[in-house]
Formats: structure tokens, sequence, C-alpha cells
């Protein structure tokens, strides 16, 4: 290990050397999406950009502890050979960027502390550019929703609101308006969570892209504006995949509001939408494409595996009962593999006293779960055990756990999983 953490580190000197030699070597290799949808290479240090793709790509080339450590040593490589702060805005704006990767890094394997207080010291940059910050902001909002720190999250929303004050729509062209329609998409995701409204006067801003995109599509989808939120899906997985430039930087995401989540997400909850409208098959292609996506990015065991096994098994769940089939062994494969993915406590731990992390997706696996269990006549009792248990961790503040797992026409609250921050919406 300490012989690949120097040769890694000699690499990153290497790199940075390779910038006195000029920007035509550098030019050759274009910086990829692998932490941002969009880069102006004119405010951030090209060789900065080398190494946090370098960085980036070592990290997720084997999904491993050792990967990862080896990518953040890099970045800290990356970090300590740029300006101090605040002596140039190029220099504060590659720092951010390193910030945000390292965030990244952090997110993708647990370590949600740690990529915390990286994206707080973005917010620390003083001469750093609006887009990287607001990147910054977004991903914290983002990540303290994922813990259920919904007073947190609130806080931060509203200091993304406070950058409307500073970057009125209009005073620096199309760049306010792509900040305006994220904080109020950001907000109006935190208030969605709350089953409030904060979409209004977004519908007709074409700007919005990516997380804020699909945070509209979702309140779209709740709403039962089906074909709306439809469109809105496809644009934000269409957008994603297409966008191969780098020309604006504040499209800049980090953590579990980068591209590669939105995509993930957005796929994940237009599954969701065909099983909603009864489109079983296009459910269950869509879904597994999902799922593909999730272990390849991830690997096969991260929570968020979980996450969409969760999504598939309601949707046989659904299937089964609207068409009064049986899907019985299947829906309790799906649910007890996502259950041991999500690092759910035993039956033994109560509800009230666990602390469960991802709590909305562990409550509603173990519900469907339980729900397999009590229709089995030998199995009853267990059932009832589960039940009970994913009713006292059940937090979801706009449906109780029956209604999230009623598959009712009538039912006007309609549960979407949101597979960026882990919750029901």
């Amino acid at each position: 290990m300490i012989h690949t953490a120097v040769k890694l580190s000699r690499a990153g000197a290497t790199v940075a050397r390779t910038a006195k030699l000029g920007p035509s070597l550098l030019q050759r290799s274009p910086p990829s999406r692998l932490v941002h949808d969009g880069i102006n290479g004119s405010n951030a240090n090209p060789v900065a950009l080398q190494m946090i793709n370098y960085a980036l790509s070592h990290a997720r080339s084997q999904k491993s502890d050792e990967s990862y450590a080896q990518g953040l040593l890099v970045l800290e490589q990356c970090l300590s050979t740029q300006p101090s702060e605040g002596q140039d805005p190029a220099g504060d704006n590659s720092r951010g960027m390193v910030l945000l990767a390292m965030s990244t890094l952090s997110s993708e394997r647990g370590n949600f502390d740690e990529a915390m207080d990286k994206l707080q010291k973005v917010q620390d940059l003083t001469s750093c550019s609006i887009g990287v910050r607001v990147a910054a902001l977004e991903a914290l909002v983002g990540l303290h929703l994922e813990l259920e720190q919904d007073d947190t999250s609130s806080v931060l929303a509203d200091k993304f609101l406070e950058l409307l004050v500073k970057n009125e729509p209009g005073s620096n062209g199309g760049d306010s308006e792509v900040i305006h329609a994220r904080a109020r998409a950001v907000k109006g995701l935190v208030e969605l969570v709350h089953a409030e409204s904060f979409f209004r006067g977004l519908k007709d801003n074409l700007e919005i892209t990516g997380s804020a995109a699909l945070s509209y599509g979702e309140f779209l989808h709740a709403s039962q504006k089906f074909s709306l939120a439809k469109d809105v899906y496809q644009n934000v997985i269409q957008g994603v995949s297409k966008n191969k430039e780098f020309s604006n930087s504040n499209a800049l995401a980090a953590c579990n509001m980068s591209p590669e989540e939105v995509s993930l997400a957005a796929t994940c909850a237009l599954g969701q939408l065909e099983a909603h409208l009864g489109n079983f098959a296009d459910a269950e292609e869509i879904l597994t494409r999902a799922l593909t996506i999730t272990e390849e990015h991830f690997g096969s065991h991260h929570p968020k595996v979980g996450v969409v096994l969760t999504c598939i098994a309601l949707m046989f769940r659904r299937k089964a009962m609207l068409e009064h089939s049986s899907s019985l062994l299947i829906q309790e494969g799906l649910y007890r593999r996502a259950i041991e993915l999500l690092k759910a406590p035993p039956f033994e731990t109560k509800g009230t006293e666990a602390k469960v992390d991802r709590s909305d997706i562990v409550a509603l696996a173990r519900g469907g779960y339980a729900e397999v269990l009590c229709v089995q006549q030998n199995r009853k009792d267990q059932g009832e055990k589960a039940k009970s248990w994913a009713e006292a961790i059940w937090r979801n503040r706009r449906l109780s756990l029956a209604q999230a797992l009623d598959i009712s026409n009538t039912n006007s609250e309609v549960p979407i999983i949101d597979a960026r921050i882990s919750r029901v919406l």
C-alpha cells in the first residue's frame, strides 16, 4: 500500500510538472464528466482538472476502499500544489473543484462527515466562482437530506436562496437564470420532503437541467401529472448522457447531486412512474437498467443497490396485486437482499431505539417483506413483528407507511423513492 501511495503521489507530481510544458499537451486530454456537468477551462487550472479526472477514474476502477484511498491521495497532492486561498480566482476555483471531487469520493464510500467538511471548505473560498459554490451548497443540502437532517437542510436551502439576492435573474445573462432555477429547485426538494411545494414558476424555465430538473419532475410525479413528469425524467436522462460540453461552470455538481447519481435517480423514478401507470413490462426493464447502473457505479454491495432493489420489489408487489397473480418468492428474495444491503438492524432492536440510516427505504423494504410473510399462515407472527418494527421507524411526514404500501388507484398520494437522497417523497 505504501509503495502504491508513493507511486501515485509521484504520478500526481509528474502531471503537475507538465504545466511547464505549455497548454497544448494538456489539451489533448479534455476533462471528463466524472464529478461535474460543466467546466469553464478559463476559470480553473487545466492540470488540476487532469488530476481530478485521473483520481476519480482510478478510485472507481476497482470500487475498493484501497482504490478510493489512492484516489483521495492524488487529490490531496493536487490540493497541495494549488495557490494559497484568496491569491487569485482561478486558484480558488481549482481548489474548489478539487474539494468537490474529494467530497464526492467520500460520499460514495459513505463517509458523509468527511464529505460535508470538504463542501464547507468550498464555501470558505472567498474568490471562488458562483458555480463552484452553488455545487457545494446543493450537495450539502443533498447529504443532509440523505441523513434525514431536515432542519439543517432547510437552513442550507435558505442560504442557497440568498444567492438569488446577489445574482438576480438577468443581471449576468443566462448564468443567473440557471442559478435562480437551481436554488429554487433545491428548496423545492426540501419542501417536497416536508409535503409542500416550492416549484411554482419553474415549468416554463428551459434552463433547468440535472438535479434541479429531476426535483421538478418528482414534484409533477407526486402531483400525479404523470405525462409531464415522464417527459422531464426522460429529458434529464438524455441531458446527462448527451452532455459532452464543459463550458458552463454553473452546472457543476457533487456527491449525491452529481450527474451520475442524477441519471440513476431519474431512471429509477421513471421506472416507478411506469409502475404507477400499470406499465409493468416497461417498469421492469427501466428499473433493471437502474440496478445495472447502480452496481456498475457503486459496486454490488453498496446500500444504493438496496434502494433500487426496494423499488423493484415494490413494482412486483404492485403488479401481483393489480393482476391478481403471485410473485411471493421473487418479492421475498428482493426484500431480503435489499434489507441486507441497507444494513437494517435485526427485529430484536426496537424500532424506536434503533439508529437506522435511510430509514424511509428500510421501513418500506421491511414493511413490504412483512406483508409477504403475513399472507403465509405459518409465518404470520414473524410478519407482524416486522410490520410493527417498520412502522416504528417510519418518519415520513407526507405519507403513513400503510399509504406508501397501498397500491389502490384511489390513493391520492403517490410515493416516490428518490435514489439520490434515499428518501420517500
